[in-house]
């Protein structure tokens, strides 16, 4: 019998794993997928490297996944987002109308923005447990002296901003939903892709791919988890399902989780979050620029690009459909997507834009094996609810993942540093995490 089975070959899971086996423990890990990886997905078709999953440390101070990269010797290039920072970098602001606003107007919106930001902590604490980030966002916005055009801009930038940190709507969002939404230190990107961290993390391990987990049985005394390959019995195990996947009919655990924990999981939900690469023959927006926006309805869904060219020297676009944008793209070919996200390009650069020679567009959404790019908190979830589903359950079963981290959830520091909560509470002590890479 196998001291512990871990499911998911994603950060959280290979984490976990490697510093169990470093520990003396025997470890298989169960995989789902043909890949390693998780959320962590890189293309490399037409010479690109493309991250289709995760792409950023968001905050490499003191940071072990910052560490652990490097240790790996993982080239970075500094790209911070700063948590949809209004500026501080570069930006090309668009106007309702389509035309540029002036460096005037853009600083006096980006003020507009941090009064907001300055009352609306109070907000929050303030707000009742089932109050949306939409709630408070409205009470911080009523306490300004302002016209509706100039709060509609705020406004907006607040939805965007939810989006785009968490793919959620507004409104379904909890009050407390962006209380981690604070950065240490650069933010950066792997030029040869995020995957190379897996194949690190992997080496050395015994992980068998194509085995999709339906079932998890548990007693006081082993666990015993059921695949398309037969049965595997282990004294503990290490589940790092994405929340849509725990919360499937593909997926039981038998007996059912305890309250506590299963109630934590219900407050939490899989958001809708796609990426949108364009690659170009020529730059065609501003240099210098790192960030293109537009104000107003025609930005509803598509609003804010990024200027990905330092990455590779070949001029590049990202785009995200968030929330409402990824559930109405969600059957459209690529080329439909392509086609609207180029409208709106045109519309503010005029009608010679070129056609994009690349077009990327994920489906988070609908791959079976993650159900949505990563969890946010529903209206009347807490914090703790993070934590709360971490909670070891009889002493052999042990969550990990993203959305079980409070400190940096839905972020790939996030997966890493509960894998290595889960190994510890096994090893029954701390297990310094630097024994990921110490043994490179």
């Amino acid at each position: 019998m196998t001291d512990t089975v871990v499911i998911g070959a994603g950060v959280a899971g290979l984490t976990a794993a490697r510093l169990l086996q470093a520990a003396g423990r025997s470890v298989v890990v169960l995989e789902a997928r043909e890949r390693i990886g998780g959320r962590l997905h890189t293309d490399r078709s037409d010479g690109h490297v493309t991250d289709l999953g995760a792409s950023w440390i968001h905050g490499v101070a003191d940071n072990p996944l910052a560490e652990a990269t490097s240790a790996f010797g993982m080239p970075t290039v500094e790209f911070t987002v700063g948590s949809f920072q209004p500026d501080s970098r570069p930006i090309a602001y668009f106007g309702p109308d389509g035309t540029r606003l002036s460096d005037a107007e853009a600083h006096a919106f980006a003020d507009d923005i941090r009064a907001v930001d300055r009352v609306l902590a109070d907000v929050i604490e303030a707000a009742g447990p089932d109050a949306s980030y939409r709630d408070v966002t409205e009470s911080a916005l009523a306490q300004q002296t302002w016209d509706a055009a100039r709060t509609e801009r705020v406004r907006e930038f607040l939805q965007h901003r939810t989006e785009e940190q968490y793919g959620a709507w507004i409104a379904d969002l909890a009050s407390h939903g962006l209380d981690d939404d604070t950065v240490d230190g650069d933010e950066v990107v792997f030029p040869e892709g995020y995957d190379r961290l897996a194949a690190h993390l992997a080496a050395g391990l015994d992980v068998r791919l194509t085995h999709p987990v339906s079932r998890v049985g548990w007693s006081e005394d082993a666990v015993t988890v059921t695949t398309p390959h037969g049965r595997m019995t282990a004294s503990t195990a290490v589940i790092t399902l994405p929340v849509g996947v725990l919360q499937s009919d593909e997926f039981t655990i038998e007996p059912p989780l305890p309250a506590a924990v299963a109630g934590a999981l219900s407050r939490l939900k899989m958001n809708a979050f796609e990426k949108v690469v364009l690659r170009f023959e020529n730059r065609f927006w501003d240099a210098g620029v790192y960030a293109i926006r537009q104000q107003g309805a025609e930005g509803a869904w598509w609003h804010s690009w990024y200027d990905l060219t330092a990455i590779d020297g070949t001029p590049s676009l990202l785009t995200f459909a968030a929330g409402p944008a990824a559930h109405g793209i969600r059957d459209w070919p690529k080329e439909r997507v392509a086609a609207s996200v180029m409208a709106q390009l045109r519309r503010l650069y005029g009608a010679e834009v070129p056609e994009p020679v690349r077009v990327d567009v994920t489906a988070w959404q609908d791959d079976p094996f993650a159900r949505g790019a990563y969890a946010f908190m529903t209206v009347g979830s807490a914090t703790s609810d993070h934590d709360a589903l971490a909670t070891p359950v009889g002493g052999v079963l042990h969550l990990a993942g993203e959305a079980t981290w409070t400190d940096d959830p839905a972020t790939v520091t996030g997966a890493m540093m509960s894998g290595h909560r889960a190994a510890s509470r096994i090893a029954g002590q701390p297990i310094p995490i630097a024994r990921l890479w110490a043994d490179r």
